[in-house]
């Protein structure tokens, strides 16, 4: 059994590490997807996993993703109420930024705040550049493939206070991942932090994947070429650790997506965690990033998908606390989308 002992209030935070219960109609879907991809098909989305968010934010411009105000609240640690006594700046990198979403609103409201912002697509990139709130004196976005593309020379070693990764680690291949990790913590200040929010283990869209979009187990494609995996908290915190992070808390966030008009009701599942670059683990910013030969350097971003309506306008949050089968999960939002 989950413990239910820390419950907060509004609003209303159950911690887990407990996995949705799947009904048997969900087991049996699972259990017969077994095929993956060809090693070819798997190679040549490798090799062209730029060109495909490139693709993605040409299709959609800046128009997909909300602005991310729930991040205030949700690493509320973080940020600070400031005055004009407030002397200390705090330096961010936000690893797959979008178009922004994520950090225009931290930096319009807090004037102490520098931002680094790197994407894998160079139109992304430029679209956070041609943004109103774009100053240079207080953020730098470039274009980065954090699996082979060295952060250092961008960003001075052992400088940036806590990073974010915002669906982003989800759409890099599995093998990859550690190596991400390692370059994020040679910019990353002893005790500084990664802030993490993905996609976790038997959320709505990956319970939607037909055969045929299944690369390993847990990672999928989409139709548009982009893919996903999906965390278990155990193996996220596993991998976390042989980056040389410390867990500081990893729990299930379960998000109740409603579509009035459709009548449709899905359990959106997240992973959110926050992890710290150990005070002794002080990283040396000439040792090369460790790359796999024999993979092209490709990477994807993020992408959260919109499952029950373009509308987000629309979209209303409602704080709710819950208990599901038995097991009780970090945060429970009812997204209620008015028809």
């Amino acid at each position: 059994m989950c413990d239910e002992s820390n419950k907060k209030p509004f609003p209303f935070q159950i911690s887990s590490v407990c996995p949705r219960n799947l009904t048997e109609e969900e087991k049996f879907k699972l259990e017969k997807d077994k095929n993956f991809i060809s090693e070819f098909k798997q190679n040549k989305l490798e090799n062209e996993a730029q060109k495909n968010w490139d693709l993605f934010y040409k299709r959609n411009t800046t128009k997909f993703f909300k602005d991310r105000h729930w991040t205030k609240r949700e690493f509320s640690d973080l940020f600070y109420e400031e005055d004009e006594q407030t002397k200390d700046c705090k330096t961010i990198l936000e690893v797959g930024c979008g178009v922004g979403n994520f950090l225009f609103p931290l930096l319009k409201e807090f004037k102490k705040l520098y931002f680094y912002a790197c994407d894998f697509s160079i139109r992304a990139v430029q679209f956070v550049k041609e943004n109103s709130l774009y100053n240079p004196d207080r953020c730098h976005a470039f274009q980065c493939d954090i699996t082979c593309d060295d952060l250092s020379k961008e960003i001075p070693p052992d400088t940036v206070d806590a990073v974010s990764m915002i669906f982003v680690l989800s759409a890099i291949h599995p093998d990859k991942m550690v190596t991400a990790l390692k370059n994020i913590s040679k910019i990353l200040k002893p005790g500084g932090c990664i802030l993490f929010r993905d996609y976790g283990l038997y959320d709505h869209a990956m319970l939607r994947f037909g055969p045929g979009h299944k690369l390993c187990e847990n990672f999928y494609v989409r139709q548009d070429g982009t893919r996903a995996y999906y965390f278990k908290t155990d193996e996220l915190t596993l991998l976390m650790e042989s980056a040389g992070y410390n867990c500081a808390n990893c729990e299930y966030i379960q998000r109740e997506t409603v579509n009035k008009k459709e009548g449709l009701c899905v359990p959106r599942i997240f992973v959110q965690a926050k992890f710290i670059k150990s005070i002794a683990d002080k990283v040396n910013s000439s040792q090369p990033i460790e790359v796999n030969k024999t993979d092209e350097c490709t990477n994807g971003d993020k992408q959260e998908e919109n499952i029950t309506s373009k509308e987000e306008g629309n979209n209303t949050d409602i704080q709710v606390p819950v208990v599901l089968d038995n097991c009780c999960y970090a945060q429970v939002t009812s997204e209620v989308i008015k028809s």
